[in-house]
């Protein structure tokens, strides 16, 4: 019995825990990038023009924490913060885990 509750606390504490990973989605995050990301960072990632990040290869939590803080504000970019606060919270994951999914062109800015 105590065994019991023990899972039934810990099971309820890790799903109100903030940042407990999520199952990310690949093809939603491709559907979601196709909708949102695209027209700045290139489908793939690899944005074709050099005034904009590219996204293909970068780790998947370091743009879910980039995308939270634009949505939070906590990170300032008028184009972003208006793009990411349209996006929830399981949108952020799987565009991240797309992005994060895709092979980084290397090039140079100049």
């Amino acid at each position: 019995m105590i065994t019991l509750a023990r899972t039934a606390i810990l099971t309820a504490s890790l799903t109100l825990l903030p940042g407990v990973a999520r199952a990310a989605d690949t093809a939603a995050g491709l559907a979601k990038a196709k909708e949102v990301c695209q027209a700045c960072h290139g489908l793939d990632g690899n944005s074709p023009t050099p005034d904009y990040p590219r996204l293909a290869g970068q780790y998947p939590d370091y743009l879910s924490k980039a995308l939270r803080d634009y949505k939070s504000g906590a990170r300032k970019n008028a184009i972003m913060t208006g793009m990411a606060g349209a996006l929830t919270a399981k949108d952020i994951d799987d565009v991240a885990a797309y992005y994060a999914s895709q092979p980084a062109a290397l090039a140079r800015k100049y």
